[in-house]
């Protein structure tokens, strides 16, 4: 794997006087999906928050392209090369498709707009074809299209996405996971907070599960997913196929916290 682009080491994070985070680690290479699944209350959001400079961070270091940047505030972020997409309220729902490709462009020089709203119109068709419509009478699944590329215009190195497949049909979640794989192959790092943790993991190069704030095991997003022990305790049942591991007491192709 190639030098890590994003490095979280013992992030200490939360709201106001209540901790949420407590020594979270995490990285992410150019060009790699990564995974990070739990159940409610693990801090899967607040680790995306805090990243993106958004909550309150107490402790730790959070370093993009070997810089460190704990702290910087989300537009600096965003001129590095680090966008944040959320769960609700990523788009402008009174201003078109268009209207919101250019208000997240506005933070180009004048002159790369078009080029960057061109590019955003051959990574999603839909987008040039319905460019005048709406966001806000735009189904689920093109909703969260629209907020991706919103995202992507400003041509980052890396994107933070939290629960972009939460209330879509099953037909739309497979199209915005599928557009997640076509990012990829664009070079994009991709860190994915996921209610649907079978899905991302299937999707992920590499995984984390977090557990009451901490780091509870990592490893391959395939070694998560069709290990038996993370199936019963994260994964709501029996893993799909059986694991490779002869290990009693770690998931197969991963590593607990330590």
């Amino acid at each position: 794997m190639s030098r890590p682009l994003l490095e979280v080491e013992g992030l200490e994070a939360g709201y106001e006087q209540v901790a949420v985070l407590h020594g979270v680690s995490l990285e992410a290479a150019p060009g790699e999906i990564v995974a990070v699944i739990g159940p409610n209350g693990a801090g899967k959001s607040t680790l995306l928050k805090a990243v993106y400079g958004l909550v309150h961070v107490g402790g730790g270091i959070v370093r993009y392209d070997g810089d460190d940047v704990t702290r910087k505030r989300a537009h600096e972020l965003t001129a590095l090369g680090l966008n944040f997409v959320p769960q609700q309220d990523n788009v402008f729902p009174s201003l078109s498709i268009a209207e919101n490709l250019a208000v997240a462009a506005s933070v180009l020089p004048r002159g790369e707009r078009p080029d960057a709203v061109a590019r955003l119109h051959k990574l999603f068709p839909l987008l040039r074809e319905r460019r005048r419509q709406r966001a806000g009478t735009l189904s689920g699944g093109q909703r969260k299209l629209v907020a991706l590329a919103r995202a992507l215009v400003t041509g980052p190195r890396l994107l933070l996405l939290d629960e972009p497949s939460a209330g879509l049909a099953p037909r739309a979640m497979d199209e915005v996971f599928a557009k997640l794989a076509e990012i990829r192959e664009l070079g994009i790092a991709i860190v994915i907070v996921e209610q649907n943790a079978r899905r991302a993991l299937a999707l992920a190069d590499r995984g984390y599960v977090l557990e009451l704030g901490r780091n509870r095991y990592e490893g391959t997003g395939s070694g998560l997913l069709h290990d038996p022990k993370v199936a019963e305790l994260y994964l709501g049942g029996a893993a799909r196929t059986a694991s490779s591991s002869t290990s009693t007491s770690t998931p197969g192709g991963m590593k607990p916290a330590t």
